[in-house]
């Protein structure tokens, strides 16, 4: 086998982050072993030609260049960007194969990296809403739109400049001019194509990271699933009040429902829609939303769960796995806004929230004070170092129950260590990355604790990504 060499394989299983697998028979010192292959954009059950892209020891990458017999699990996509965009990967898998793939593979990663073996699997919670579930969505500007395949072999003249829409998957200057997405709702594409709309008529400028000039960087859109409440931020390079104005004006006027309208100001070179800081020029600047009963604040850059509707199934997950009986004294790392802290608080004595990000740690104090909860304290404190100093200098006393929601890399080894002296009786460990959270469970594991449960909850439908809620205990 080679490099570019074409081969006809059968796609037999799936793996993490969405790859179909392979295996071909290989014979080495007289031993026949059988050879895995990865393809992206394959399922169980295809049949399918590859190139082969990467040859390692174990494995090799292939890419995928036709499906000559499709598996019975496929379906077709229902967004015309589908394969091109980089916002869905597997909207032509049956929702159900994908949330039964989502299971084996979490199932896999702890049984494979973590030789776990000894625990309750439980079933996976599926979305309810696969579609249009996103509360926030971020499209980019750019100065020239990404062809499909289509358009360049098309006749047709095609006006190439002015992009607003989702970066092509590992091109951070490339923008797919969307005019729809169905992760979230159609008042998000009324907005989208008005934007576009308005900005390209006036021939107004683009950032650009090439000669960091231009003046249009990011629109997101953040939408409210329990009020009729509407944000849309505009971000840019510098302030153009005049224009914001006019922007402003037709915005509201097109589209009534918006109910604030913002201009985050970034100086930064990096492409992220974050501004230094903001003007609002309609409304409060503000949006809320609800999870579990509980109301909470999002402006224009706070963190908040992406798919609100499924993020009570998320926490309702953690606090069932907390197991609290009231009396408890809890703690909860990177907290956040203090979402998940405000929502297991009228099951315990005493919470405590823990987040680095000060931001974050405003936003926990309205939302505390919004849903007017009395025994929640939230901290400032070094996660990827330690915080016991923290624990020692406020007196905050040891937590029988410690939740934890890191970011995908996981906890630095500090952060498990301070777990380890504070030796709760339970950990419950919530996920974005199965794969970080096995390597920390590992850890805790080899200190005395035991793994106990574990649950996948599908937050992100027609993606790979994958949430997950284990619970760890002292026996």
């Amino acid at each position: 086998m080679r490099r570019n060499d074409l081969l006809e394989l059968t796609i037999q299983s799936y793996a993490y982050e969405g790859k179909g697998v392979a295996k071909i028979p290989i014979e080495k010192d007289g031993v026949t072993k059988d050879f895995v292959i990865f393809v992206q954009h394959a399922y169980p059950g295809d049949v399918v030609k590859v190139e082969i892209k990467k040859i390692k020891k174990s494995y090799a990458e292939a890419k995928l260049v036709e499906v000559i017999s499709p598996s019975k699990e496929r379906t077709s996509a229902r967004c015309n960007f589908f394969g091109t965009c980089g916002g869905c990967k597997q909207q032509d898998l049956s929702y159900q194969s994908q949330t039964r793939y989502k299971q084996e593979q979490v199932k896999d990663i702890f049984n494979r990296l973590g030789d776990f073996n000894d625990f309750i699997f439980e079933e996976i919670i599926p979305a309810e809403q696969n579609f249009f579930y996103r509360n926030k969505m971020e499209f980019s500007f750019a100065e020239q739109r990404w062809l499909t395949l289509e358009e360049i072999n098309s006749s047709e003249v095609i006006d190439r400049n002015f992009a607003l829409g989702l970066h092509i998957p590992n091109l951070f200057d490339k923008v797919l001019d969307l005019n729809e997405c169905f992760l979230q709702s159609e008042a998000s594409n009324k907005i989208l194509n008005f934007t576009r709309t308005f900005f390209k008529e006036k021939n107004t400028s683009i950032y650009t990271t090439k000669t960091h000039t231009g003046y249009l960087r990011n629109l997101v859109v953040k939408e409210s699933k329990h009020f009729p409440e509407l944000m849309v931020n505009l971000v840019t390079s510098e302030e153009n009040d005049e224009l914001m104005d006019e922007y402003t004006h037709s915005l509201k006027k097109e589209i009534p429902t918006v109910t604030t309208i913002i201009n985050n100001i970034s100086k930064k070179k990096a492409l992220v829609a974050l501004g230094d800081y903001e003007k609002v020029f309609y409304g409060n600047g503000i949006i809320h939303d609800s999870i579990g009963g509980f109301k909470f604040r999002i402006s224009a850059n706070s963190f908040f769960q992406t798919n609100t509707l499924q993020a009570v199934n998320l926490y309702q997950t953690a606090l069932d796995y907390a197991g609290l009986s009231g009396t408890e004294i809890v703690y909860d790392l990177y907290c956040g806004a203090g979402t998940i802290s405000i929502f297991v608080s009228k099951f315990t004595k005493e919470i405590y929230g823990f987040e680095v990000v000060p931001s974050a740690i405003a936003d926990a104090e309205v939302n505390k004070k919004l849903n007017r909860i009395e025994n929640v304290k939230f901290f400032l404190a070094d996660l990827y170092n330690s915080f016991m100093d923290v624990i020692e200098s406020e007196h905050i006393p040891k937590p029988d129950v410690i939740i934890i929601d890191p970011p995908r890399n996981g906890m630095h080894k500090n952060t498990v260590a301070d777990i380890l002296q504070l030796s709760p009786q339970k950990i419950v460990y919530v996920s974005c990355n199965p794969t970080t959270q096995v390597r920390d469970i590992k850890l805790l594991c080899e200190a005395g604790y035991k793994l106990v449960k574990v649950k996948p909850v599908d937050m992100f439908p027609h993606t790979y990504h994958i949430e997950n809620v284990a619970l760890l205990g002292k026996f």
